[in-house]
């Protein structure tokens, strides 16, 4: 009976991760089913869950929007939101988790609370100041405002504070200065830490919509999510041509996370460790 219990455990939660791992993967597949079906296989039901191999949809999307120059806008806002999030980010949690001064822990209180206030609310204030600065249809205006990560913040700041003091001790004792300690003895033990607001940073740059739907009113400087409500009109959506929109624009950033799940499982699992 035992034995069997020891056999079953595993089974099962194999099981389980598999059934998960297939909820999680339908809605793409969904997705690539409906960019190569036609128009109006769409709307039939019950629905058609094999693809129909249907490869105009993608020719007729790619022609919908300049998208190399959205991918390159996308791409370019991406990187310089990430390098100016993690330097905040790691600047930030140095001084909140290693250094002391007066106020410390009302100020690093009042950076916690900016995540309790809705975008949403914030929008309209946002569009009048950036309007006021002249910074409407720009990069500027999707990069600056996302270059402090306030989760960055929290994060990098509870690896800091979860190492010895002696470390830094040490390195001032031989004449290393605040920034060549941080450079050479905090970034390598929070790299964990700076993997993940990089990943997670970079995710939500790519994702944005609502932000430069609304900022931005040209091409040249949007990125590929303002590109998709191209497919959105008047007379209804192009659902086949969305779908194939999506799917060549998902591509990019799925093989990059892909590519860098091992650091993103490696951060997380080190994060954890660090909050306890």
């Amino acid at each position: 009976m035992a034995t069997r219990r020891r056999v079953a455990g595993p089974v099962l939660r194999r099981v389980v991760a598999v059934v998960v791992g297939l909820a999680f993967l339908g809605p793409f597949w969904w997705v690539l089913v409906t960019s190569l079906a036609r128009t109006g296989d769409v709307y039939k039901f019950p629905p058609s869950l094999l693809p129909h191999w249907h490869w105009a949809n993608y020719a007729r999307a790619w022609a919908a929007a300049p998208w190399v120059r959205l991918f390159g806008n996308t791409v370019l806002i991406a990187l310089c939101t990430v390098v100016l999030a993690v330097v905040t980010s790691v600047l930030a949690g140095y001084a909140f988790g290693v250094l002391r001064f007066r106020g410390r822990t009302a100020l690093f209180t009042v950076v916690l609370a900016v995540m309790m206030v809705p975008q949403t609310v914030l929008l309209i204030p946002d569009y009048v100041i950036a309007q006021t600065i002249d910074w409407l249809d720009s990069y500027w205006i999707q990069i600056i405002p996302f270059g402090g990560s306030v989760f960055g913040i929290f994060l990098v700041r509870q690896f800091f504070a979860g190492l010895p003091a002696e470390l830094f001790d040490a390195a001032e004792l031989d004449g290393a200065g605040r920034l060549r300690t941080l450079w050479s003895i905090g970034v390598p033990l929070v790299r964990p830490a700076v993997i993940i607001v990089a990943l997670n940073v970079f995710m939500g740059s790519w994702n944005a919509f609502v932000w430069p739907f609304i900022m931005t009113s040209s091409t040249s400087v949007q990125p590929v999510e303002v590109g998709l409500a191209t497919f959105y009109g008047a007379e209804g959506t192009d659902w086949t041509g969305l779908s194939a929109a999506v799917t060549f624009t998902t591509i990019p950033v799925l093989a990059i996370f892909l590519a860098l799940q091992r650091h993103f499982v490696t951060g997380a699992y080190s994060a954890a460790g660090g909050l306890k």
